[in-house]
């Protein structure tokens, strides 16, 4: 029997669970789910006889070069910045890996010590990053097959909430992290290269920069840019393209909404407010206003934003309850980002009964023959309840699938390694449409962004 270890059993790991259990039959497979709550993790097998749930530790050495040693291949599912200490053991027992989460400085520096032990630490193998990574090699690799010349590269995608769950005027309800949504986009410029000039968007303006694209059968879309477009762009091979853009959907208007936030500086992580768990929403609200004898903090608000009261901006914040004085922050020593995200996850928390939506969307445009042709491709996943969500099938599936593909042995690449080769996506993806994770490929005009070649 071969033996797979999952280690943490969170919201993601739902389906990549689910998926081996099925699996484990015909495959001969026997899974630990490990997690630090032994609860969570007998939850997840469900009393499956091929599954066994342990309390886990990370943090402890002992446990983790056990579990570690007794492993066929190691699948992480814990936070990023953990990975590391799983890494290590790994190369130490020369045991194959996977993680859905980006390729940390650490985890490269590994890349060495992995391909002299003959083993394959497969990253960056959910959803965004993952099935972007797969989806868009498959159809840059199809053109440059046909003689093809990349000129455009964009890729978008967002954890959104389903049409039927959409009751709300910002069009969004948390899907995912709350903290990472508050805390989009800073840390720097954003920087992308259109029409092979350079471009940069600081966080202040970011959310007023957007572009915009129309997805069939589910109307428009809205695309801020993501924090570096350019970290892709030689393992894509596109080193010459003139347009690589990479960046996060929303429904049309939420940029501009959240843009208040950002604006009156809500957003920000670096300081912590005080007195903050006694503090009631109105008080923070006010705490970013200046003083006026008589004006009232809403007054004071809609002046500073310049939104008059019949402005779609002004009913959007009602709709938050931002204004009430009865309703406390409550988290002591709150940054004014964590007092935001409590406001927010009040009101943009899924309910039991709604469903979250994935949507990518690609956009390729490219040179064969002296013509200049495009490719959208754009693949909506709608989750089934708030088990089955399209989050947990669309991160968790393409994970256990690369899994079962190294320890198969159709997956021979050594080293770290990204999901951007055919003997990687091809299969995966192929699966991947079996569960409804499907790219619809269409030929369209070029457009470009600069059709006459002038000044940019």
């Amino acid at each position: 029997m071969r033996h797979i270890l999952i280690i943490g059993a969170g919201r993601s790991a739902t389906s990549l669970i689910e998926y081996l259990l099925q699996k484990s039959e015909a495959e001969n497979l026997h899974i630990t789910i490990a997690d630090l709550s032994v609860a969570l993790a007998e939850k997840k097998t469900n009393g499956h006889p091929r599954a066994t749930p342990i309390a886990f530790d990370i943090f402890n050495e002992e446990q983790r070069n056990t579990h570690i040693g007794n492993a066929d291949i190691i699948i992480s599912m814990l936070p990023a910045h953990l990975h590391y200490e799983v890494a290590k053991d790994c190369v130490k027992h020369k045991k194959n890996m996977v993680t859905a989460s980006y390729i940390s400085p650490a985890m490269r520096e590994l890349d060495a010590e992995v391909k002299a032990n003959d083993l394959i630490f497969m990253n960056e193998i959910g959803l965004d990053p993952g099935v972007d990574h797969m989806s868009a090699m498959k159809i840059l690799d199809e053109i440059r097959a046909k003689g093809g010349k990349v000129l455009l590269f964009e890729s978008f995608c967002g954890g959104l909430v389903a049409p039927e769950s959409d009751n709300n005027l910002w069009n969004y309800k948390f899907t995912w992290n709350p903290r990472n949504v508050v805390l989009a986009g800073q840390g720097g410029a954003a920087k992308f290269i259109q029409e092979g000039k350079y471009k940069y968007i600081p966080y202040n303006k970011l959310f007023r920069r957007t572009e915009f694209m129309e997805v069939e059968g589910f109307g428009r879309f809205e695309g801020y840019a993501n924090r570096d477009s350019l970290k892709y762009r030689s393992a894509y091979g596109l080193d010459d393209v003139l347009t690589l853009y990479r960046g996060t959907l929303r429904r049309v208007g939420y940029s501009k909404a959240w843009n208040m936030f950002v604006q009156l500086g809500m957003t920000d992580d670096t300081y912590i407010i005080e007195d903050s768990e006694n503090m009631s929403y109105r008080e923070f609200v006010n705490a970013f206003l200046p003083y006026h004898p008589t004006d009232s903090i809403e007054l004071k608000l809609r002046h500073i934003l310049k939104i008059d009261q019949d402005d779609i901006q002004w009913e959007k914040l009602l709709e938050l309850d931002i204004f009430n004085d009865d309703k406390t922050i409550g988290i002591k020593d709150a940054t004014p980002a964590k007092a935001l995200e409590k406001i927010l996850s009040e009101k943009w928390t899924l309910s039991p009964e709604d469903k979250d939506m994935i949507v990518m969307y690609h956009k390729f445009g490219y040179e064969l023959n002296g013509k200049k042709k495009q490719i959208d491709a754009s693949m909506v996943c709608i989750g089934e309840d708030q088990t089955h969500t399209a989050m947990a099938k669309t991160v968790g599936l393409p994970v256990a699938m690369a899994a079962l593909q190294i320890l198969n042995g159709n997956i021979t690449l050594k080293g770290v390694q990204l999901p951007i080769h055919k003997q990687v996506y091809e299969p995966i993806l192929k699966e991947l449409e079996e569960f409804g994770v499907i790219f619809h490929e269409k030929e369209v005009p070029y457009m470009g962004y600069n059709p006459d070649n002038v000044a940019s």
